[in-house]
């Protein structure tokens, strides 16, 4: 459980300023600040190192050092916001489809969160990259589900959800998961297996994610993409590894120590 002060750090890590109570509204602001200002980055399992998932190391790392995570960490944090707030969130974890066919027998690798809130099912999730959602939805397969961002919406289908975002036109898959709940040693084998297996992108791939206020920012390498609500996407491929690491710093506010920098620079795929 998050103590008052770790708690006022959180909320002005993201910039909340709202009530303390689980509600549907301070769960949406919430959700919405948290991918606004916290980072997703994959530069600790590039470096060699495998995330911490105790609450101290998360405060450490994503509220007080100002970095970023990927999911075990962002949504280990959040949950322990949400219980901080009164909400009782409940884990899940998903297999992660993106860029890969609907079927595809994928490990469980992503944590999500379901929560009960005002009388309804929703599904809140703050660490999926580039294509996190921005607002809480309704655990209710069929409907198109608007957020302050793009439409999502939820199929089912033997017993699973499947979670779809439109983007481009196109209601692209992003994961599957089912209801059953995911308890702590699920994500300490998931997290270790997306920290460690050799079949696992981010062990080579240094990936960055944050929300705008009107789209997304993403990098892969050394390929920053910003995605507008408005207009098209723009790419810019960055020279060298000094300009990349100014621009995590300046466009992603993530700031490594020199040691964890080296090791990523030196294990990333090229």
């Amino acid at each position: 459980m998050l103590s008052p002060a770790d708690l006022d750090a959180y909320l002005d890590r993201i910039g909340y300023g709202g009530p303390v109570a689980p509600t549907r509204a301070a769960l949406a602001e919430l959700q919405l600040r948290h991918v606004l200002s916290i980072p997703f980055e994959t530069l600790d399992s590039l470096s060699g190192r495998t995330p911490a998932l105790d609450l101290p190391a998360l405060l450490t790392k994503l509220v007080r050092s100002r970095r970023g995570g990927y999911c075990f960490e962002h949504n280990a944090l959040f949950k322990a916001a949400l219980e901080a707030f009164g909400f009782r969130p409940q884990p899940l974890l998903g297999r992660v489809l993106l860029g890969l066919p609907e079927d595809a027998q994928t490990p469980r690798t992503h944590l999500l969160l379901r929560i009960r809130c005002e009388g309804e099912d929703l599904v809140a999730d703050t660490g999926f990259g580039g294509q996190v959602l921005t607002g809480p939805i309704r655990l209710e397969a069929g409907p198109v589900q608007e957020t302050p961002h793009e439409p999502y919406r939820l199929d089912a289908r033997e017993g699973a959800y499947m979670l779809r975002a439109l983007v481009a036109g196109t209601w692209r898959a992003l994961y599957r998961f089912t209801l059953d709940p995911a308890f702590p040693i699920d994500c300490e084998v998931g997290n270790h297996y997306v920290a460690t297996h050799p079949h696992s992108g981010f062990t080579t791939t240094l990936v960055a994610a944050l929300i705008l206020p009107r789209g997304r920012l993403t990098l892969q390498n050394h390929r920053l993409t910003e995605h507008s609500l408005d207009a098209p996407s723009r790419s810019t491929e960055i020279g060298s590894d000094d300009e990349l690491r100014d621009v995590l710093a300046d466009r992603f506010g993530i700031e490594p120590d020199d040691a964890t920098w080296s090791d990523a620079m030196r294990r990333m795929m090229r």
